[in-house]
């Protein structure tokens, strides 16, 4: 089971709605996310060029490299993030409206099903030292069997874009207990990426974001959206009540899932007013 932590209002956005909003990486709560990965693999890369004695060369890719960094919102990946914790304080606080929210556990095989394309579910490694990386050894070999820098830019931009994909599954070494697994859409990989993006206006600011139809992606599974869900957990300071809960969900036709729900307890303190 895969558990997606949250507030009542992304909830309705899932289950009434039956849409999943994937939002922008580089905006999580991990200030480096995707940045630690590039820099991490840049940086090796140069690395290893100046300590074989590449050094002009080794000049010229750290230039190339910050160029294409710069891009990084052409680049950006899209997310809704999963966590293999049930009833987890930490996931709660930092993600489950310091636990007044809820948390809706998906089947991971059913969920698996419904992906494809441009969308995948990547495990999220926590790592900082890419050294070893096998793309580290990629851009050293094109960068080594070309006559010149320029002369291989088309293949590094190739691997840049790759790794630019890869980077969404890497966090902090400091997020390792959050054991989490993330839905990445990657638009920039595909001309054919149907999806179109909305914009989700708040008082601060505007923020960008892909929405799932589950509806749609469900049929096309030959699955329901009941089938996906395994459970739903109040959270530990939440004041839901569980008979309205149920009401609500018979109300958007998902009566199947009224008994899936419990209150969670986990013994969270309630936040102070």
């Amino acid at each position: 089971m895969l558990y997606h932590y949250t507030d009542f209002v992304a909830f309705d956005g899932i289950l009434h709605n039956a849409e999943l909003r994937l939002n922008n990486i580089l905006n999580m709560n991990d200030a480096a996310e995707m940045r630690l990965f590039m820099n991490g693999i840049c940086k090796a890369v140069v690395d290893k060029l100046l300590n074989t004695g590449k050094t002009i060369i080794g000049y010229q890719t750290d230039a190339f490299f910050q160029k294409e960094l710069a891009k990084e919102f052409r680049y950006s990946a899209y997310a809704a993030c999963f966590s293999r914790y049930r009833d987890d304080a930490a996931q709660w606080e930092r993600y489950g409206h310091l636990g007044q929210g809820v948390c809706i556990g998906f089947h991971e095989d059913l969920l698996q099903k419904l992906l494809g394309g441009a969308i995948s579910l990547q495990q999220v490694y926590y790592q900082e030292d890419m050294e070893n990386h096998q793309l580290v050894e990629e851009f050293y070999d094109a960068i080594m069997q070309a006559s010149s820098l320029e002369a291989c830019t088309s293949t590094l931009q190739g691997l840049m874009k790759e790794a630019w994909v890869q980077s969404a599954a890497f966090k902090h070494p400091s997020f390792s207990s959050e054991s989490e697994l993330r839905l990445v859409a990657s638009p920039f990989i595909s001309n054919e990426f149907a999806i179109e993006p909305r914009f989700h206006i708040s008082k601060d600011r505007i923020k960008k974001y892909y929405p799932l139809n589950l509806n749609k992606m469900c049929e096309k599974a030959g699955l329901h959206l009941t089938d996906l869900v395994g459970e739903i957990i109040i959270g530990p300071t939440s004041t839901q009540s569980l008979p309205i809960l149920q009401d609500y969900l018979e109300d958007c036709g998902l009566d199947i899932l009224t008994d899936k729900i419990s209150h969670s307890k986990c013994p969270l303190r309630k936040p102070v007013s």
